[in-house]
Parts: structure tokens; sequence; C-alpha cells
């Protein structure tokens, strides 16, 4: 069964390259958006498996888009994709239903399988 996954950075650099790693490596359906406000109105269309959400966006960036996004979708886990990896940016991203924080600086392959392992759990 294909999963469907949802992309969201304002980047379309990032989300093309994330896109093609994750259809290269899964049969993963995998959409898009560019930011928060943007991921509202596709994750309510799409009811995407996993979202991966950027932190830094224009319009509504992904510490507001995500308890919306939760609520929205409370069975759904959220991975925050940042550049601004720190311990209280975790607490707080946790508090707000995101299910975990990876790095922007990490490599494709550890944002593949902490998206691997949650699809496991859901």
């Amino acid at each position: 069964m294909s999963r469907c996954i949802l992309l969201v950075d304002d980047n379309a650099v990032i989300r093309h390259m994330l896109r093609t790693a994750f259809e290269e490596r899964s049969d993963w359906e995998v959409g898009e958006a560019q930011n928060g406000r943007d991921a509202i109105d596709k994750a309510r269309e799409s009811k995407p498996d996993l979202i991966v959400l950027d932190l830094s966006m224009p319009v509504m960036n992904g510490l507001e888009a995500a308890p919306v996004l939760k609520r929205m979708l409370p069975a759904v886990p959220i991975i925050l994709f940042t550049l601004h990896d720190n311990k209280t940016l975790e607490r707080e991203a946790l508090a707000l239903g995101v299910s975990a924080v990876v790095s922007k600086a990490a490599s494709m392959k550890a944002l593949i399988d902490q998206v691997k392992d949650l699809l496991r759990a859901a």
C-alpha cells in the first residue's frame, strides 16, 4: 500500500531534492506545499500519512502550522525538518504535536529512516 507524504518547505530546490530522494527510495506518493498555510490546505485535501515540515517559512512557519495540522489529523506524524536544531526548539515543537525534529544538516538517510520509523509505528 502506497503511503502519502506531504513535504512543506518554502525553498523549491529543497522540496525537489526531498521529493526525488523519497521517490527513489520508496513507492510513497509525495505532495508539496510552500508554507504552513498551503500545507494546511493541501493536508485537508490529500490526508497525508506523514508531514515533513520546515520551520522557517513566510506566511505561516512550521511552529504555527504544526498544532493546526495536528488538530486536523491527530494520528499523522509530523517531522520538523530544520537548520535551527536545538533542545529548546525540540521541546517546543514536541509540545505542539511534532513527532520528531530532524536537522537539515543530517544526512538524507537520517530523514528517510525517521520517516520509515514513524510510518511503521503509525
